[in-house]
C-alpha cells in the first residue's frame, strides 16, 4: 500500500508554511509514520490542515475553482494566506511500497488575469532506476497547462540528454489537473498509479444525523465520507464478509456495553434501517434512536473493517461525542490498522483530546501552534527531549500535554 513519507502546504489559511515528515528537499528528515497524529489548541490550523488535504483530493475529483468555491472554503481568496501575493502550493512526498523510489508531487495554484483560480504548474518527479541518493527528476512538467511528459516506468527529464520518451503536452482547460488526464493513459503508468492513490483518499465528513438517515436499499462496498450509507455497508458486509462483520460486532459489545446484534431491514419502500439489538430490550432500537457515540464508533470499526480500505485516511476530531474512555482504545484500533504493513491504510488525525494522545508515541504526534506572526507552526513531540524522555519512562503523552509538557517555552 502507498504511504505518504511527507507533505508541505504553503499559503494556505493559516499554513503560510508547514511541512510534516521527509520531503525531497529535506532528505534527511524522519519521515510520517503510518499512523499520524496532529494536536493542538483550537484556532492553531488544525482544520485547515485536514482541508489542505481535502482540496487536494477535490482538485483531482472536480478542478482547482470548483475545488476553492466549495461551501465550507468559500473562494481562492479566502483560502490564501493573509497579506500574501504568491500561489497556494501543495507538495507530497510518497512511495508505492517501501522498496520503491520515493515519487514527489508538487502542485501550485494561482489566479489567472481574469482572477480566476488555475493550475500554474504541476510536477511529479522521481530518481533515476537504481539512484539511491541525488536529487529527482521531472517525468511530469507542466507550466500554465503546457510542458513535457516522459512515457514508461523508469524515464525522467535529464539535463542535457536527449529521449524518445519525452513528448510535449498542452491542456486545453487550465482548472483541470494534468494528472486526471494523463493518468488515465496506460503509456503513463507511474501518473496513474498516483492518481489512483490521490483518487482513493479517504476523507472522512462523517455525522451522525448522516448515519440515521433511509437510504434505498441496496450493498455497498465502502463507507462515504459522511456515513449516509452505513445501512448499505451492513448490508455488503452480512453478505459477502460474514467473519469480519462479526468481528466488528464483538469490538462494538468490548466499548459499547449492552449491543448485542447490528443488521438491517428493509421497509416496504425498499428503504434500508439500521436495527441495534440491546440485550436488555425485546425489540431492537434503530440507528435513528442511537446516540450520536454509538453511531460514530460503529461507523469508525466499520471503515476500519473494510476489505479493501482505502491507502490514506484522513479523519478530524474523531473524540466528539465518544465516552471519554472509549478514545484510547479507539486510538490503538486505528494504530492496530495502520501499521505499515502490505495493504494496510496510512491514517492521519487531527485533535485535542488527552485521553487519545495517552495511547501515542512521541514519534506519531505532531504539535501544531500559532506563532508570533498569526501563522502556524509544527513540530514533532519527539523533538521535544524533556517529553521523549517521560514517554519513554511510561508516562502517558496525553498527560504530559494537559501538564504544559508540550507547549511552546
Amino acid at each position: 500500500m502507498a504511504i505518504i513519507e511527507g507533505f508541505r502546504v504553503q499559503n494556505f489559511r493559516a499554513l503560510r508554511d508547514v511541512s510534516l515528515g521527509k520531503l525531497s528537499a529535506q532528505p534527511t528528515g524522519e519521515k510520517l509514520t503510518p499512523f499520524t497524529v496532529v494536536i493542538g489548541k483550537n484556532g492553531v490550523g488544525k482544520s485547515s490542515l485536514f482541508d489542505a488535504f481535502g482540496f487536494v483530493a477535490d482538485c483531482l475529483a472536480t478542478d482547482v475553482e470548483t475545488a476553492c468555491d466549495m461551501k465550507q472554503r468559500g473562494g481562492f481568496e479566502r483560502l490564501r494566506s493573509k497579506g500574501v501575493d504568491g500561489p497556494i502550493r501543495f507538495e507530497i512526498y510518497y512511495r508505492e511500497a517501501l522498496t520503491e523510489r520515493p515519487i514527489t508531487f508538487e502542485l501550485s495554484i494561482a489566479l489567472d488575469a481574469s482572477g480566476r483560480p488555475f493550475v500554474e504548474s504541476e510536477i511529479l518527479k522521481q530518481r533515476r532506476k537504481f539512484a539511491k541518493h541525488g536529487r529527482p527528476f521531472p517525468f511530469l512538467r507542466l507550466h500554465h497547462g503546457k510542458g513535457s511528459v516522459w512515457a514508461g516506468e523508469e524515464a525522467v527529464e535529464i539535463e542535457n540528454e536527449e529521449s524518445n520518451t519525452q513528448t510535449a503536452v498542452e491542456l486545453t482547460d487550465l482548472r483541470q489537473l494534468g494528472i486526471a488526464t494523463l493518468g488515465t493513459l496506460k503509456e503513463h503508468p507511474r501518473i496513474k498509479l498516483f492518481r489512483d492513490f490521490l483518487k482513493g483518499w479517504y476523507l472522512s465528513y462523517f455525522y451522525p444525523d448522516a448515519a440515521r438517515s433511509l437510504p434505498t436499499a441496496g450493498p455497498q462496498r465502502h463507507l462515504n465520507a459522511h456515513g449516509d450509507n452505513i445501512g448499505n455497508v451492513v448490508q455488503y458486509m452480512e453478505r459477502e464478509h460474514k467473519d469480519r462483520f462479526k468481528k466488528i460486532l464483538e469490538a462494538i459489545a468490548r466499548k459499547i456495553p449492552g449491543i448485542v446484534t447490528i443488521d438491517t431491514e428493509i421497509t416496504a419502500d425498499k428503504r434500508v434501517l439500521l436495527r441495534f439489538n440491546d440485550g436488555g430490550f425485546s425489540d431492537p432500537f434503530f440507528a435513528q434512536q442511537m446516540s450520536d457515540g454509538t453511531l460514530k464508533m460503529f461507523a469508525y470499526l466499520l471503515l476500519l473493517e473494510d476489505p479493501e480500505p482505502p491507502p490514506f485516511v484522513c479523519i478530524e476530531e474523531p473524540e466528539n461525542g465518544l465516552y471519554h474512555k472509549l478514545l484510547e482504545s479507539l486510538a490503538r484500533e486505528f494504530r492496530g490498522k495502520a501499521n505499515g504493513k502490505k495493504n494496510a491504510p496510512q491514517i492521519f488525525v487531527t485533535t485535542h483530546q488527552p485521553y487519545f494522545v495517552d495511547a501515542l508515541s512521541p514519534e506519531e504526534v505532531w504539535i501544531l501552534e500559532k506563532g508570533n506572526d498569526g501563522f502556524s507552526q509544527i513540530r514533532r513531540a519527539s523533538e521535544l527531549v524533556i517529553v521523549k524522555n517521560l514517554a519513554a519512562e511510561g508516562l502517558p503523552l496525553g498527560g504530559l500535554w494537559y501538564s504544559d509538557y508540550l507547549d511552546a517555552s
